[in-house]
């Protein structure tokens, strides 16, 4: 006869406690989102600002040439000055192939939303394929260079001597080591990504500005490209710090720049190119002119 009170007290008391953690998990989801929707807004207005992408190119030019300074006010045993720390393996050695995927993804969703056109979305998303050119063009460069400017050397207890063996090839074969000015590649690819990025991301300020579909999927895929250039920038200014000679940084980020400028602050500017990022997305804006 007991029984049946308790019962239904219990039952009672379980189902207050899911309407409760139900109403707890919507307050979360419904601070996410919000979170998600100011965030992505206010750094859509800091990447949109042209003032402030011009700023962005002396902060890079900076960190370039007055980074490696600070190699003598930062700790040495740091994890970030080991070749082979997490972040040095798995993201600058990958750069490329982490700034496709989540720039590839962006790309695809603005240009496809904002025109629903497989065509317009295929040739903005041509500019990551010039993108992978650059970069692998470079490589060969910076190995031709090394190639062209090096000795073959062997190494021995009291240092290093010199071989005449002709090319990087036959001196490896030979168990010696290849040395010539190298270009830094990390360097280069770091720049030349996070100019890329910016240029890219900079197009979402003004698809929320027109109105253009916004979910939290896109938002969310924004941000996720926001949180990458920063982390090449703060990757960036490790590589300054701890690697590669002062010269071979400098010439790095400056064919890194040479080559934004050739794509983006030249070539996509004309009609037989991939096109500007946010190049025929906004029609409406376009047409409203005519009626003025």
């Amino acid at each position: 006869m007991e029984r049946g009170p308790t019962v239904g007290a219990g039952l009672g008391a379980g189902t207050r406690v899911r309407a409760l953690l139900g109403c707890l998990v919507k307050v979360l989801l419904w601070v996410a989102s919000a979170l998600l929707y100011f965030g992505s807004e206010q750094a859509a207005r800091l990447l949109g600002s042209p003032c402030l992408r011009r700023l962005y190119h002396a902060w890079l030019a900076s960190v370039v040439i007055f980074g490696p300074l600070l190699q003598f006010h930062v700790n040495s045993r740091t994890i970030f000055a080991s070749h082979g720390n997490f972040f040095n393996i798995k993201f600058v050695n990958s750069a490329w192939g982490w700034t496709c995927t989540f720039l590839g993804g962006f790309v695809l969703l603005v240009v496809f939303l904002a025109t629903r056109r497989v065509a317009v979305t295929a040739r903005h998303l041509s500019r990551l394929v010039v993108g992978a050119a650059v970069w692998r063009g470079a490589g060969r460069a910076f190995l031709l260079i090394e190639d062209l400017t090096g000795s073959c050397f062997e190494p021995l207890p009291q240092g290093l001597l010199l071989h005449e063996l002709p090319d990087r090839k036959s001196c490896l074969a030979a168990g010696h080591q290849w040395r010539g000015y190298t270009v830094s590649s990390h360097t280069f690819l770091l720049t030349f990504c996070c100019l890329l990025m910016a240029e890219e991301a900079a197009v979402f300020a003004k698809y929320l500005a027109h109105g253009l579909p916004a979910g939290a999927p896109l938002r969310l895929v924004f941000l996720l490209n926001v949180l990458l250039l920063g982390l090449w920038n703060f990757l960036l200014l490790c590589t300054v710090i701890y690697f590669h000679q002062y010269t071979h940084k400098v010439v790095g980020a400056a064919v890194g720049t040479f080559a934004w400028y050739l794509t983006y602050g030249s070539w996509y500017h004309q009609p037989w190119s991939p096109g500007i990022p946010g190049h025929g997305l906004f029609p409406r804006s376009r047409s409203m002119r005519k009626h003025n």
